[in-house]
């Protein structure tokens, strides 16, 4: 299987070009699904990585390109959920199944008008294998940009996971960091997009941070195992999915999860393997 693999990428530029932005996407999402695991964000992950369909569905109506319009999405439905959360009593929760359900729903019949059923299938579950240059180089770039940032601000997105009530004593902008981890959170998801798909972005987000959290004592460790597992279920995946020619999206993800269903039960910090015993 391997050697098969290996041999295509000899001879098949899109194979390599599959293979790089594999590995890139799951290494970033698997960094940024560590704080979206520390401040208990998986919905929003979830509504972030459904609201950008629109402006996707917008890209292909007027002929720009996607990450525009998804970019500006993602942002405005997390600043919407979060407008609703701090200015109502409704619970965030609900704000988010409101807002994504929303965006969803107006993404579908956007993707409707411009009349293109294989685009919102790509759209919805990836198309990895069909990655041009111009999206690779798009993806490694974007990438860098957000693990910079991650980099430069880690001892606040830190503080502000941990206790954001403590960070703002110490005079942090606390908004602030929480609106950059959710621009991050949406770049991700949109350049996420292309391997796994908006459905199953949030799958990548959350469980290689989640099985590296079994395993590190240090959020910078976590951090690092995280973007090492999201690399592997990524690798991995694509190999599989080349080599039964089945959906890779899907295959990575199965893959991450089969990863966390290991650790689940022989990760020291469960243990669950012994008590079982």
């Amino acid at each position: 299987m391997l050697t098969e693999f290996i041999d295509g990428l000899k001879e098949f530029h899109f194979l390599q070009n599959a293979l790089i932005t594999a590995l890139v996407i799951g290494l970033v999402a698997g960094v940024v699904g560590c704080f979206i695991i520390l401040r208990g964000m998986s919905l929003m992950g979830d509504a972030i990585s459904h609201a950008v369909l629109p402006g996707v569905a917008l890209s292909y109506i007027f002929g720009f390109n996607y990450f525009l319009g998804a970019t500006v999405f993602g942002v405005l439905a997390s600043v919407i959920i979060t407008f609703i959360k701090n200015n109502s009593v409704i619970k965030g929760d609900t704000a988010i199944g409101i807002t994504f359900s929303s965006f969803l729903a107006l993404g579908v019949i956007l993707i409707g008008v411009a009349n293109s059923s294989t685009d919102l299938f790509h759209i919805l579950f990836g198309n990895i294998l069909a990655v041009q240059d111009f999206d690779k180089w798009l993806t490694i770039g974007i990438s860098f940009i957000v693990l910079l940032v991650i980099f430069l601000f880690f001892k606040e997105l830190l503080l502000t996971s941990f206790d954001p009530l403590m960070a703002k004593a110490l005079g942090m902008k606390v908004n602030f960091y929480h609106y950059l981890l959710m621009i991050l959170i949406t770049l991700v998801a949109v350049t996420a997009m292309q391997s796994v798909g908006t459905i199953l972005i949030v799958a990548l987000l959350i469980t290689p941070a989640a099985t590296a959290y079994l395993y590190a004592k240090s959020l910078k460790t976590m951090v690092i195992l995280s973007g090492f597992l999201g690399a592997l279920a990524s690798f991995l995946g694509l190999v599989l999915g080349y080599h039964f020619n089945i959906a890779v999206g899907s295959c990575i993800v199965l893959t991450a999860a089969t990863i966390f269903a290991v650790s689940f039960l022989f990760a020291p910090k469960q243990n669950l393997w012994k008590k079982m015993k």
